[in-house]
């Protein structure tokens, strides 16, 4: 069985203000991360990210963290796309230490990877609502950059 190929879709810079801790929760600490803004660029699909979602995190007692995000896009024509993302996050102790201060950290040093799914009224991009994607991440301070990729 042949795996699937991926093909590059866009990529989402989501500008975030600052965490809110809501305390400890099952093997880990929970908090709320707001998503205020940002942009969405590719050939196929850009626009902007709305005001309006934030990011449900859990990061477990070992380090990792549980990424559970739900925000909307305006296109650049105006279709509007809610996006549901589920990832992971980790990595070394040292550099997830470094992401947590604030710090640009090379991405290549932790893992962050997303299932992203789309879903939009818009017939112009009905194939979204079925389409597989995949998503890799890069955490800053201020925002995080996805790249989304159409699972072939």
């Amino acid at each position: 069985m042949k795996a699937p190929d991926l093909r590059p879709l866009c990529v989402i810079t989501a500008e975030l203000a600052a965490p809110m801790e809501k305390g400890s929760a099952p093997g880990g600490m929970a908090r709320i991360i707001p998503i205020i803004g940002g942009k969405v660029e590719g050939e196929r699909l850009s626009g902007k990210v709305l005001n309006l979602g934030a990011d449900w995190q859990t990061v477990f007692d070992d380090g990792y963290a549980e990424l559970d995000t739900r925000y909307a896009i305006e296109t650049h024509d105006g279709a509007l796309i809610d996006i549901r993302n589920f990832g992971f996050r980790h990595g070394p102790s040292d550099v997830l230490s470094r992401l947590a201060a604030g710090e640009d950290v090379d991405p290549s040093l932790y893992y962050m990877r997303t299932q992203p799914r789309l879903q939009t009224g818009d017939p112009r991009y009905a194939w979204l609502n079925r389409t597989v994607f995949v998503g890799t991440g890069e955490r800053h301070a201020s925002a995080v950059r996805i790249g989304l990729f159409e699972v072939l």
